[in-house]
């Protein structure tokens, strides 16, 4: 018969000692393309997705930027394309969007070998990737990141989740792109505070693994604040490969130790108290990062001068490294509990990244209140 396939197993009865020992492993390969040019990146996002069913997930902004224009050329070629267009921000990367986003693809004609296309920030493309993983027991996803924010850090590393009142990212899981594919001309219609947001994330990865990153970031502010092309290029490239580097240690945060949380700590607290939006991730990561670093500089493991060339940085880009900086500032008490919150969902362990060196950092599970309390009022 046409389509007939014959499988022969004839298992015998195993003994009745002992337990029943399985191994399931998991390994995914995919490929981030950066490019300046839209036309290429396009071609690459073609090849992806090959002749399947597309479900295209963007939000009312990059709509009208990139996603219109993209999903039009796209339906040139591909068997089917349907799109959805969510609200723009942090808002819409919860439970509520994204059960709206599972019915959506339940009363669709999506199969269970189609993609999923996200394209936007770090919201959309965490909560689109999220619902892939769930959705039919996971579909194929392309990433397709228009902020800096997610070129170098969202997009990359398959951590998906949706936000919950109790913590940021609360909900979520493990599951890897089919493919990233970034174009950093796309990074000209962002507005300066994104474009910060995003460039707190690549200073992160310089800090934590890349002098040479973090040299490269001091010395071309002005160039990659006026969006030079081979820049912005040079950066997003870079902070793609050594991230993908970083990961592959430990993709499924196995030990939980990961280097690439520095400034998250903090970081998710304060987008917790503020309520998911008023403050960007950047700008949270870079606050976060700046009372690590005083941590790491009160307690003697850091030279003073690294805290504050870093921190000069950070400053130096208009990111906040204050608590009056912050475009909404949380009592410290506020983000004291918020933290604690984080302690009880971690089995009681509140884990700092605290760099000894450029390139080089501490994990460490002992940072105490008063610690806290005296590097968030900047002491």
């Amino acid at each position: 018969m046409d389509g007939a396939l014959l499988i022969r197993d004839d298992q015998p009865l195993p003994g009745l000692d002992g337990p029943i020992t399985t191994s399931v492993r998991r390994t995914s390969t995919y490929s981030i393309h950066v490019t300046s040019d839209e036309n290429t990146a396009l071609k690459a996002l073609a090849v992806a997705v090959g002749n399947r069913m597309v479900a295209m997930i963007t939000d009312e902004t990059v709509e009208e930027l990139h996603a219109e224009r993209i999903s039009q050329w796209l339906a040139g070629h591909v068997s089917k394309i349907q799109k959805i267009v969510l609200p723009a921000g942090e808002a819409s990367k919860g439970l509520p969007t994204a059960c709206r986003l599972l019915d959506w693809l339940a009363q669709s004609e999506m199969r269970r070998r189609d993609v999923l296309v996200a394209v936007g920030g770090g919201a959309i493309i965490d909560t689109a990737g999220w619902v892939a993983s769930i959705y039919m027991r996971g579909i194929s996803y392309v990433n397709v990141p228009t902020t800096l924010l997610a070129q170098v850090d969202a997009a990359i590393g398959g951590k998906v989740a949706v936000n919950h009142d109790t913590a940021k990212n609360l909900i979520g899981g493990f599951y890897a792109p089919d493919a990233v594919v970034s174009c950093t001309d796309w990074l000209g219609t962002l507005d300066s505070r994104q474009f910060r947001s995003g460039l707190a994330e690549a200073i992160k990865m310089a800090v934590i693994s890349s002098r040479q990153l973090l040299d490269f970031i001091e010395q071309h502010l002005e160039s990659l604040a006026a969006l030079d092309r081979r820049c912005l290029q040079t950066l997003v490239h870079a902070a793609s490969a050594i991230k993908c580097v970083l990961v592959e240690r430990d993709p499924y945060e196995v030990d939980l130790r990961r280097t690439l949380n520095f400034g998250h700590t903090v970081g998710h607290a304060v987008e917790t108290v503020t309520g998911y939006g008023p403050v960007l991730h950047g700008e949270a990561v870079a606050y976060g990062m700046t009372v690590a670093l005083r941590v790491a500089s009160a307690r003697g493991v850091l030279a003073p001068a690294v805290a504050a060339r870093v921190v000069g940085i950070l400053r130096a880009v208009g990111l906040p490294v204050a608590l009056e900086d912050l475009p909404v500032a949380p009592a410290p008490e506020d983000v004291i509990r918020a933290l604690e919150k984080v302690r009880q969902v971690r089995d009681g362990s509140l884990r700092f990244v605290l760099p000894t060196e450029i390139g080089s950092a501490l994990i460490v599970d002992d940072v105490g209140d008063d610690e806290i309390r005296a590097a968030l009022a900047g002491g």
